[in-house]
C-alpha cells in the first residue's frame, strides 16, 4: 500500500501548480480555476474546484494526472521554491 498523504488547501495546489510551471487561465464565472502549462509541444491543464478544498486524495490524483507527474512528485513540489 502507498503512503499515506495529508489532504491539501487550494493555496497549497496553487503553490504546487506554479512550482511546477502552471499559471493561471483568466477565469469565466466558474469556482473552477484552469491551470496550463505548455511543455514539449503538449498542453497540460489541471482543473483547480477551491471550493472542495481541502482536496481528497482522489482529487488531488486526478490533478496530479492531469499536471503530467506522479502524486508523490505533485507532493514533492509543495517544497519547491
Amino acid at each position: 500500500m502507498g503512503s499515506r498523504h495529508r489532504p491539501l488547501t487550494c493555496p497549497e495546489v496553487k503553490q504546487i501548480l506554479k512550482n511546477l510551471g502552471f499559471s493561471a487561465r483568466h477565469r469565466t464565472g466558474t469556482s473552477h480555476e484552469q491551470w496550463v502549462k505548455h511543455e514539449a509541444g503538449r498542453l497540460f491543464k489541471v482543473t483547480v474546484d477551491c471550493p472542495k478544498s481541502p482536496f481528497s486524495q482522489d482529487l488531488i490524483a486526478f490533478m496530479a494526472k492531469q499536471a503530467g507527474v506522479s502524486k508523490s512528485d505533485f507532493y514533492k513540489a509543495l517544497e519547491k521554491k
